[in-house]
């Protein structure tokens, strides 16, 4: 029997890099695993202004023009994702949530059921809401029908990162980007990801 091709998207809201980054290596580790692979970023809400205001939002936005935006086919071309946001206030961003705001209509005709889904997330401190913003996006995978996939402690690199819901990192408000700890940590999820719609695939094929 062929091993099953599994399509991951990698779809991720960050304002000055720090999620971005966790992201990169996330789509690198599926890539890696074998995977077909979508980086996207949803939409910016915040305006020029307010971006113009901050250099590293600014600048990061700059380096960032070349990632396409996702969209709703992102989701139904998919078999598994991995959703990446900051917090605010122990919730996923405003421009996260608008563009799961938008999925109702896969929702409604059950497009997004048995999906392979997982989240990773920052912080500007430490418990500024990391295990929250995962458990909210969370809350939106269950909707959707969505088969959760955390890293747990399946690998000797949770026990360094010590996050079992889904990657995390304290940047310090974004003067420090994620180490070798949080970057190994998010290569691992990413597989395991993988490793785990490879599975659910191959059990559907013929």
């Amino acid at each position: 029997m062929d091993e099953p091709v599994v399509n991951v998207a990698v779809i991720y809201y960050s304002a000055t890099g720090t999620v971005f980054a966790l992201a990169k290596a996330a789509a690198s580790a599926a890539e890696k695993a074998g995977a077909q692979v979508r980086l996207r970023k949803v939409r910016e809400l915040a305006p020029d202004e307010a971006i113009a205001s901050n250099e590293g939002w600014a600048a990061h936005s700059a380096a960032t023009q070349h990632i396409v935006e996702a969209s709703k086919e992102d989701l139904t071309w998919a078999d598994a994702f991995l959703f990446g946001t900051p917090t605010r206030y122990g919730t996923p961003t405003a421009q996260m949530k608008q563009f799961i705001d938008t999925t109702g209509p896969l929702w409604a005709q059950g497009l997004l059921v048995n999906k392979i889904a997982s989240s990773f997330t920052a912080t500007a401190t430490p418990h500024g809401g990391q295990e929250s913003t995962i458990l909210a996006m969370n809350n939106t995978f269950y909707h959707w029908g969505s088969i959760i996939v955390p890293p747990g402690y399946a690998d000797p690199i949770q026990f360094q990162a010590g996050n079992p819901y889904g990657t995390s990192h304290t940047s310090q408000n974004g003067t420090v980007p994620p180490g070798e700890v949080q970057l190994a940590a998010m290569e691992f999820q990413a597989k395991r990801v993988v490793e785990i719609a490879a599975t659910f695939l191959r059990g559907r094929l013929p």
